[in-house]
C-alpha cells in the first residue's frame, strides 16, 4: 500500500497502533505499521528504558511516541516546583470525601502501608509532559504525536529539528486547522467512537470535513478495528488509520486481567463518555464508577489536572482489590467486536485481509 503518510515514514502498511504496551508497539512496527507507544503513564526514567527496548526489538523500523500537552488545563502559570502542592490544595475535601464514601460502599480496601508512592500528576501538563519529549527526542523515534489539543510550535520546531515528525489528534475541523497552523505534518481525525478523549463529532462525518480542511495527510481513528472499516476511512479521504483500542486484548498487550476480561465481554453500548477519569470529555469503559458521577450525589467533576489527581489512588485501590464493578479504564465502542485474543500480528494480517475483501466487493459492485 502506498499513501503520502507510508512515503513519509518508510512503511509499508498506513496502519498506527496507539498502544501503552511497547511489546504491542514493536510488534506492529514489525509487521510493516506504525506502533506509538503512549508516554502518559511513565516516568522520565521509565520511558527511557521503554523506548531503549523497543529500539532494541524494532528490527530498525519506524516507530513513534505520544505525550499529551494540553492546550489548556488548571495551573498551567504555576512554578514547577510547586504544581503538585498548589493543585493537591484546590481539591475540594468534599469531592475526596464522594470518593471515599463510593469506595466504601463497595467494599474497596486502602492501600497497604508498603503500597509504592501513587503517580498524581503523570504527564498531564506542559511541566510533566516537556521531559518525556526531551526522552523521546534522544531516541530514533519517526513520530512525535499529541494527544490533546495543537501540541506548543516551540516543541513542533524542536521535533523538526531533530528530523521527527509530528502529528496530533483532533476532533472538530477547526481544532485540525490550529493543528496545522502550528506546523503539524499529519492530522489525526478522531471520531466519537474512539476510546480515551474524544469529541462528539461521528468518525464518518468527521473524516472527510477534516480532509477538506487542511492539506496535510490525514488519519481515520475511532471506531476502526477491522478492515472493512480501515477501507471506509480510506474512501473517506484519509491516507491511513489510527487505531487503539483494537490492541487492548492482543497477546503481547499489559492490559490488567480484570480489564481485558471486561473487554472481550463489552459491547459497543457498554461505552460512555465521562469527565470522571481526567476532567475533559474521555470514552471509558461504562459502569458503576462512570455512573456514580452521573448521579444526584456527585458534586460534579474537576478541570483537568485535578480531577485525576483526585481519583487517581482510588483507581490504584480498586485496581489492586479487582473490584469489577468500579475498574474503568479508556475504551471505543469498537471493543463491542474485540471478543478474542489474537496476536498482533494476525490482527495486522486481518485488517489487510479485511480490507483487500471490502474493495473487491466494492470493484464487484461497481463491475455489475
Amino acid at each position: 500500500m502506498r499513501t503520502r503518510v507510508t512515503d513519509m515514514f518508510g512503511i509499508e502498511l498506513p496502519i498506527f497502533a496507539f498502544s501503552h504496551c511497547r511489546d504491542v508497539v514493536a510488534a506492529v512496527s514489525r509487521a510493516g505499521g506504525m506502533g506509538v507507544l503512549g508516554a502518559l503513564y511513565f516516568t522520565p526514567e521509565e520511558l527511557e528504558m521503554e523506548l531503549k527496548w523497543i529500539d532494541d526489538h524494532v528490527d530498525g523500523r519506524p516507530y513513534g511516541v505520544d505525550v499529551v500537552m494540553p492546550a489548556s488545563y488548571e495551573g498551567a502559570d504555576f512554578a514547577p516546583e510547586e504544581l503538585v502542592g498548589r493543585l493537591q490544595s484546590m481539591i475540594p475535601d468534599g469531592h475526596r470525601t464522594f470518593v471515599e464514601n463510593l469506595l466504601t460502599r463497595h467494599g474497596v480496601p486502602p492501600l497497604s502501608s508498603d503500597a509504592d508512592p501513587g503517580r498524581v500528576l503523570l504527564g498531564w501538563t506542559d511541566a510533566t509532559a516537556r521531559p518525556q519529549v526531551e526522552v523521546a527526542l534522544r531516541h530514533p523515534i519517526a513520530l512525535l504525536a499529541n494527544a490533546l489539543g495543537p501540541p506548543p510550535a516551540d516543541v513542533v520546531d524542536l521535533a523538526h529539528s531533530h528530523g521527527v515528525k509530528v502529528a496530533a489528534l483532533a476532533s472538530t475541523p477547526r481544532h485540525a486547522l490550529k493543528q496545522v497552523e502550528v506546523g503539524v505534518d499529519v492530522v489525526v481525525a478522531q471520531g466519537t467512537e474512539a476510546g480515551g478523549h474524544t469529541g462528539e463529532i461521528s468518525t464518518m462525518v468527521l473524516i472527510p470535513q477534516v480532509v477538506d480542511a487542511v492539506d496535510v495527510p490525514v488519519l481515520a481513528a475511532g471506531g476502526i478495528g477491522n478492515g472493512r472499516q480501515m477501507a471506509a476511512g480510506m474512501a473517506l479521504g484519509a491516507e491511513g488509520v489510527w487505531t487503539g483500542s483494537l490492541w487492548l486484548t492482543v497477546e503481547e498487550a499489559d492490559t490488567p486481567e480484570m480489564a481485558k476480561r471486561r473487554i472481550l465481554e463489552a459491547t459497543s453500548r457498554d461505552t460512555v463518555r465521562s469527565r470522571s477519569w481526567t476532567g475533559k470529555p474521555a470514552r471509558l469503559l461504562r459502569n458503576e464508577w462512570t455512573q456514580a458521577w452521573e448521579s444526584e450525589e456527585s458534586p460534579g467533576t474537576l478541570p483537568m489536572p485535578l480531577q485525576f489527581m483526585l481519583v487517581s489512588d482510588a483507581l490504584r485501590r480498586i485496581g489492586r482489590s479487582d473490584v469489577s464493578e468500579l475498574a474503568t479504564f479508556p475504551a471505543g465502542q469498537i471493543i463491542g467486536i474485540t471478543n478474542q485474543v489474537r496476536s498482533t500480528k494476525d490482527v495486522v494480517f486481518g485488517l489487510l485481509e479485511e480490507y483487500a475483501e471490502a474493495l473487491e466487493r466494492l470493484e464487484r459492485i461497481t463491475a455489475d
